[in-house]
């Protein structure tokens, strides 16, 4: 087969991480990769798998982007795919503008893949005209049909987003070259009892509910300090600002550490007590919880989202009715002096994933 994805950039994310691990996946298994974004820091590791890319401007959200189109069903015309992949709402209208222009009978397949909970509006009712609508969990599934219903539910398939256990193995610890460059950075943390938030900061992610379940904790006398490990936009320096005002006026100071984007963060998990996922709207997914979990280590999540179907099968006990930091605060407490264990074997493996994407592949191409 020859398939080409198509999103924004090629710079950091899950949907970036699922890209790339697809593409290899298919080099490996003897087929032909190709990439169209707009370039990112990522472009050098794709190319190093095989696959190749093909850089057009499919990421500004601005009307002059329609000038793309008809590059784009040249590029379809000259590559001849099998499939072409979409999975972010801008490239997949574009696409779709140039695809429904091409001859019915000579044009690739078209396969999308919903990565999250969009605003429900026309631009993103995009990501459900794929012939193939893959799903990245069962509360994405849910979500299409409750808010697109003309969606035919025989073209939705639930793919769950899926890691290496192998590299994130249970009772993973850091290098002590890692350990020794750990705590030369931050000497604070040494014996810490670490509760650990990832994710970028916005607000979406619930850095403010993380502030007051920790004020909560510490009211109550538990020690332990707060880690807050995500970059910010540059566009989000005010809110990073505004955050760095609830600590000190939640007497937090010397009790959080904000820690920009890293590469290494399976090792900070590995040293946390226990990793919390506040999320004020659903999770598409979430990877990094299940990074954790698949660590070993306890995570407390707000139920709702794919950190629910995560949490009912390896941690039930870490579902928290969403919002409520109080009772967040209270298992949290509990937790930080004796925290049930993950399952171990779970099926939300990359294998899978890849396996699954690979034979929807196979069927839309010979449909």
């Amino acid at each position: 087969m020859r398939v080409i994805q198509i999103l924004p950039e090629l710079d950091s994310g899950g949907v970036e991480k699922g890209t790339l691990e697809v593409a290899r996946a298919l080099v490996e298994a003897g087929h032909e990769s190709l990439v169209v974004s707009d370039g990112g820091r990522l472009v050098p590791v794709l190319q190093e798998q095989g696959s190749r890319h093909i850089r057009m401007a499919v990421h500004r959200k601005h009307p002059g982007s329609l000038l793309q189109v008809r590059p784009l069903r040249r590029l379809l015309e000259g590559e001849k795919p099998d499939i072409i992949h979409l999975r972010s709402r801008l490239p997949a209208w574009l696409a779709w503008l140039a695809w429904r222009r091409m001859d019915p009978r000579r044009r690739p397949r078209f396969l999308t893949t919903f990565h999250g909970f969009h605003s429900v509006n026309a631009y993103s009712a995009i990501m459900t005209r794929g012939e193939t609508v893959i799903c990245v969990s069962r509360s994405i599934r849910d979500h299409i049909l409750e808010h697109y219903p003309k969606t035919p539910r025989d073209r939705l398939t639930i793919i769950h987003r899926g890691i290496d256990p192998a590299g994130y193995p249970c009772g993973f610890r850091p290098s002590q070259a890692w350990m020794h460059r750990w705590r030369e950075e931050f000497p604070h943390l040494e014996g810490a009892r670490l509760v650990t938030l990832p994710g970028r900061l916005t607000r979406l992610k619930g850095q403010t509910d993380f502030i007051r379940i920790l004020s909560l904790l510490k009211s109550g006398g538990k020690r332990f300090h707060g880690l807050m490990v995500g970059g910010a936009h540059p566009r989000k320096r005010s809110y990073r600002e505004s955050l760095r005002n609830l600590i000190r006026a939640a007497g937090l100071t010397d009790d959080v550490t904000l820690i920009p984007h890293r590469d290494d963060l399976r090792e900070i998990l590995s040293l946390s007590r226990v990793v919390l996922s506040c999320s004020l709207q659903p999770e598409a997914f979430s990877r990094v919880t299940l990074e954790a979990l698949s660590l070993g280590r306890p995570v407390l999540g707000y139920d709702h989202g794919g950190v629910r179907e995560q949490l009912e099968i390896l941690l039930p006990e870490g579902r928290i009715p969403p919002g409520d930091t109080t009772a967040m605060a209270e298992r949290l407490a509990g937790w930080l002096e004796s925290a049930p264990a993950p399952r171990r074997e779970h099926p939300f493996t990359l294998e899978r994933m890849l396996d699954e994407t690979l034979q929807v592949y196979q069927r839309s191409r010979n449909t």
